[in-house]
């Protein structure tokens, strides 16, 4: 068994236990925690075991005082979408011509029962497929129509008979005038419904959006009056049941658009919602008998997304770039609130057509800065976005290439002084601070890389709010990395658009010296693999103009660029690091993995050879990935056992 199934079972035992006692709560009237934390256990273990049973049947073990009875109509659970691009795949296997689009209410579901157009009972979800009959608390809800009006039938003489579905729902304006005390208007309604005495279900609402003839041979036999779901819902109201808003739309597209567009009014709304139902015009009665029918689908709002205001736009310095980041009303995301998001760069603003007043959709999936993903409308009175033209540091013409805004001037200070920065985060000098390095540029003191290796404890100890205790503490963090990799190297150096994984690349292709890097010429670059003329140029260009300052530190004798790996433990392997190491940093992780052969990658990719992580039953956006690509995911203490390995050791299932 592999490290990853055996933290994975675990996990889908743990998860299956709570889920079933959270269902329990929610059928009793009693739950603890929304539905939002109870999709997310019911996701991951999608996720996990998607052939787990609890997807055909939900656990019906419960007693409360009510008698219990059969549905007419089936209600299992519906597929869930939690985001556009879930929802696009199953637009894409549905293949649907055009889109029926529903409320999703946030209440509790409840089947009223029809014999001949006369009212019979009602019938709380329950396990699926019986429920408790709480008739007498249903009769004193608004919108329940106790007799059918008219005949239907090719003779006028076939009423009704069957199930009609709704939602048990209470309005904002009744919790806050009647049950300030209750968390929200779900878990008030829940709880009035199942009193035995009935008292308080006079102010609850029945809002309808289903209906299907009983079974052959039960009391509740019938044809259905409508043709499709549009008739059907038509026929509901001329009954006088009040019914879930619908729209109509020709595309995928288009519902991800209405959906931005109800998130964006759903404050608005007299009562709650979660999401969207989606569905087909034409009436499948074998799709609607499955647990959990395929042809419709809960298009959720997720957590991590909501829709706010672009109040302004900052345009954050990075080296030569002007980065756009929105200031946005502030919105909760994933369980924090968020006033700024990534906007990317200019391209993104025109393609969006933002303007400042613009209502957008945010979202926040593993981003540190949530982004803009989507423009929901620009009502009256928005303004432009202006952006600078001029550089704040040296006064040169920005040049604006869609992609990205920068100052083209080689000698700006401001890049020389983000050099700096990036060199002290990409060697990991924690006590270095960014502040410090400000205060040593602004002075004239340090303006190169090989400036810092000059300082002294002395003259750190002489600068305001530092000592000598202080400083010797900053040095010897300095001065901690000795050896450093040619890749962290050259990307220490700030080349815009350089990391290390790209001069990994050119190290594979050859180039795995300082000297046969610095010979090289654009167009070697341009022949190596992700290089095009363009990086390879800037490459070249960049490496041109520090050729120098490079040789500067190397002869300082203290940064020693490791000489090319041949074979090692890890060789032929990438490796990505997420969570927090125990037993070494994670750049120091990283090193490592270069020093014996191996690869790093930021980012999870079809071709990792490991995911490294603490944590492999969270669900976080690495995990996922890993698991979506077969990815095998390991911890530390199974990395550490590779890295004393012996070389072209196999690694087993046992790591």
């Amino acid at each position: 068994m592999t490290a990853s199934a055996r933290t994975r079972i675990p996990r889908i035992h743990t998860l299956e236990k709570e889920i079933r006692r959270h269902q329990n709560l929610y059928y009793t009237g009693n739950p603890e925690i929304p539905d939002e934390d109870f999709d997310r256990l019911w996701d991951e273990l999608k996720e996990l075991d998607p052939e787990n049973t609890l997807f055909s049947s939900i656990n019906s073990e419960f007693t409360d005082g009510f008698a219990k009875e059969f549905h007419l109509i089936p209600m299992g659970s519906q597929d869930k979408a939690a985001n556009p691009e879930a929802f696009q795949q199953w637009a894409r296997r549905v293949k649907l011509s055009e889109y029926l689009v529903q409320y999703k209410l946030d209440g509790a579901s409840l089947e009223l029962q029809y014999a001949s157009g006369v009212f019979v009972r009602a019938v709380t979800r329950g396990d699926g497929r019986i429920g408790d009959d709480i008739t007498d608390n249903a009769r004193k809800m608004r919108g329940l129509v106790s007799i059918l009006p008219g005949d239907w039938g090719p003779e006028g003489r076939s009423p009704f008979s069957g199930g009609i579905r709704g939602e048990v729902i209470m309005r904002h304006e009744v919790l806050s005038r009647h049950f300030p005390d209750k968390a929200n208007c779900r878990n008030a309604a829940n709880g009035l419904m199942k009193r035995k005495d009935g008292t308080g279900c006079e102010h609850l609402d029945i809002l309808c959006y289903d209906a299907a003839p009983g079974v052959p041979g039960s009391p509740f036999t019938g044809q259905a009056p409508f043709q499709d779901e549009v008739g059907k819902m038509q026929w509901l109201s001329d009954c006088g049941f009040k019914t879930v808003p619908m729209t109509i739309v020709d595309s995928a597209d288009a519902v991800v658009s209405y959906r931005a567009h109800v998130m964006d009014i759903r404050s608005t709304l007299p009562y709650d919602i979660d999401g969207l139902v989606i569905k087909g015009r034409v009436i499948d009665p074998a799709d609607l008998q499955r647990s959990r029918p395929e042809k419709q689908i809960a298009f959720k709002f997720s957590l991590e997304e909501a829709v706010s205001v672009l109040r302004r736009v900052e345009w954050s310095e990075s080296g030569a770039t002007y980065t756009p980041i929105a200031h946005i009303d502030p919105v909760r995301l994933a369980g924090t609130t968020v006033q700024r998001a990534n906007l990317a760069n200019p391209n993104m603003i025109a393609a969006l057509n933002l303007h400042i007043g613009s209502h957008v959709l945010v979202t926040k999936r593993g981003e540190i800065i949530p982004k803009i993903e989507s423009l929901v409308e620009n009502p009256p009175g928005v303004s432009p976005i202006e952006k600078p033209s001029r550089c704040g540091t040296c006064g040169f013409d920005l040049i604006d290439e869609g992609t990205r805004l920068y100052c083209p001037n080689a000698t700006c200070p401001k890049r020389s002084h983000h050099r700096l920065e990036k060199w002290i985060s990409t060697l990991d000098v924690r006590d270095f601070g960014i502040q410090l390095i400000e205060r040593l540029f602004k002075s004239g003191r340090v303006r190169t890389v090989a400036d810092l290796y000059t300082l002294t404890v002395e003259e750190l100890a002489d600068m305001e709010r530092m000592g000598e205790t202080s400083a010797r503490k900053v040095l010897r963090s300095l001065h901690s990395r000795k050896t450093i990799s040619l890749s962290a190297f050259v990307a220490g150096f700030d080349i815009e658009g350089i990391g290390e994984t790209l001069i990994d690349k050119l190290v594979e292709a050859g180039y795995d010296t300082l000297d046969a890097l610095l010979a090289a010429s654009s167009d070697d670059f341009a022949s190596v693999y992700q290089f095009g003329p363009i990086l390879a140029k800037t490459l070249r260009d960049g490496l041109d103009l520090l050729r120098e300052e490079m040789r500067a530190l190397i002869d300082t004798g203290l940064i020693e660029i490791l000489p090319p790996e041949t074979g090692g433990v890890l060789a032929g392997k990438s490796f990505c690091f997420t969570g927090e190491l125990v037993t070494m940093k994670r750049s120091e992780a990283e090193a490592l993995v270069k020093r014996l052969g191996g690869s790093t990658r930021s980012s999870v990719v079809k071709d990792l050879s490991f995911l490294v992580t603490n944590d492999g039953a969270s669900n976080s956006s690495k995990n996922r990935k890993a698991r979506e690509l077969g990815i095998p995911v390991i911890d530390e203490k199974a990395f550490i056992r590779m890295t004393s390995a012996e070389q072209g050791e196999l690694f087993g299932e046992d790591v």
